[in-house]
């Protein structure tokens, strides 16, 4: 894969955004080719040889719930074969066992590819003990369960591969129509991972496009219906401290996206469809010089975001105004709820929400989402212990007889999160 090296990088404290980076061939061929990077400067190889030892450390993670059997195998056939494949399914078990029909469908293909699966169920009995265990019991209802959602299933699939040893981890929506493009996520995943200089870093996905049917003809859509405005509005949150306005984020709802395992274990998250924007929010909150940093070494060894443009479109199932409407609203709740949003900016996301009728005239945006603090909190010792007889624990080759949790508390508990101590904007020195 051949690919521009980055135009634009904001950066934000120890935070560095790189704009959308351009592919110019898939194809990249082997790394003892001949270095035509001495020739054109601005582009960048990625061999298949960098691929393959990259993808034999990286874990993808495919969130399930309902979709169609036929799609799944699809988006399973695109992910590269050395990568570990973990599937979380919140399909029904009742009154027909949707889970069970998965389970074996996925299987039965991965018979044929020769490859190993990791499939869970996100209320697993056994699975939600081992959460207890763990002291990570922010997952869990009151009733006891593991609660409904893609980004908890992200969160259980996060600690899995954290389990089997695995360096990197992406994540793919199980409803892609086109494998190519879900291969090609992964080889931008690696990219990205291939360019960074420092250990915690993140690649997202800008989708070159998403076609629909307009009047019987196919039309490339450049961006979907919630992403413009997330985009916009986490633009202003950042040049509200820079004091210069920016357009570097057009990954804001970004669900392909992947990250290494260390800055995985750092993050916080947000709840249900919230999870992508948060990343970027999260981010600025803990580690961009607002307030208290809870990690030295992020500090100093500071935080890479990539955004690579596919070259593939994105096709996906259609799941209705209802589903954007509501996927939209999330995002804007985690920014507006942030103890980093400023007065100013608060005004102009309820003004935008009102005006797309995502809330009613009169009402406030209400904090309806739960925040999960970071993994590095949770004693996975305890949580590999009670899973040790599960099917899939000889996946498990992380050694963390050694592992102590540390404490990470939500930033927005902190006394110093309150917004009337926050810096005006303009006056936050960025380097």
């Amino acid at each position: 894969m051949k690919i521009e090296i980055s135009r634009e990088i904001e950066r934000f404290g120890p935070i560095k955004i790189h704009g959308v980076q351009k592919v110019f061939e898939l194809d990249g061929g082997l790394k003892n080719a001949d270095n035509d990077e001495e020739k054109n400067p601005i582009i960048r190889r990625v061999a298949y040889d960098i691929q393959h030892e990259i993808q034999e450390q990286m874990a993808i993670v495919v969130p399930v719930r309902n979709e169609k059997i036929k799609l799944i195998e699809g988006v399973l056939s695109g992910i590269p074969h050395h990568c570990l494949v973990i599937i979380v399914s919140n399909s029904p078990r009742g009154p027909m066992d949707r889970y069970m029909l998965e389970k074996d469908a996925i299987e039965h293909l991965g018979s044929f590819m020769n490859r190993k699966l990791l499939i869970v169920h996100q209320k697993d009995p056994v699975l939600t003990k081992a959460v207890e265990a763990s002291g990570y019991k922010y997952l869990l209802k009151k009733n006891g369960e593991i609660k409904n959602g893609k980004a908890e299933g992200m969160i259980l699939s996060t600690m899995l591969a954290y389990l089997c040893g695995k360096k990197y981890l992406g994540f793919i929506d199980s409803d892609n129509y086109f494998p190519g493009a879900v291969m090609e996520y992964v080889q931008e995943y690696c990219a990205g991972f291939y360019f960074s200089k420092s250990p915690y870093s993140m690649t997202r996905i800008s989708w070159h496009s998403k076609p629909k049917v307009v009047e019987s003809n196919l039309f490339f859509a450049k961006r979907g219906r919630a992403s413009e405005h997330t985009n916009r509005i986490l633009n202003r949150l950042i040049s509200y401290y820079t004091g210069y306005g920016t357009e570097i984020i057009k990954t804001g709802n970004a669900g392909e996206h992947a990250l290494t395992m260390d800055l995985a274990m750092q993050l916080d998250y947000s709840s249900g469809y919230s999870i992508e924007p948060y990343h970027y929010v999260n981010m600025l909150e803990k580690y961009g010089g607002i307030l208290a940093p809870p990690s030295d070494d992020i500090m100093k060894k500071g935080i890479e975001f990539f955004q690579i443009e596919s070259r593939n479109p994105h096709l996906h199932e259609v799941k209705g105004d209802q589903h954007v409407k509501e996927m939209s609203l999330a995002a804007m709740e985690v920014i507006y709820q942030s103890p980093i949003c400023p007065p100013a900016l608060k005004a102009n996301i309820l003004e935008d929400v009102h005006n797309r009728n995502l809330l009613a005239k009169e009402d406030d945006i209400k904090s309806t989402l739960d925040y999960y603090p970071a993994l590095c909190s949770a004693d996975l010792k305890k949580f590999k212990e009670v899973l040790k007889n599960q099917e899939y624990a000889g996946l498990f080759t992380k050694d963390v007889s050694k592992y102590k949790p540390t404490t990470s508390s939500l930033m927005r508990n902190t006394k110093a999160a309150k917004s009337n101590e926050l810096p005006k904007g303009g006056q936050l020195e960025v380097k």
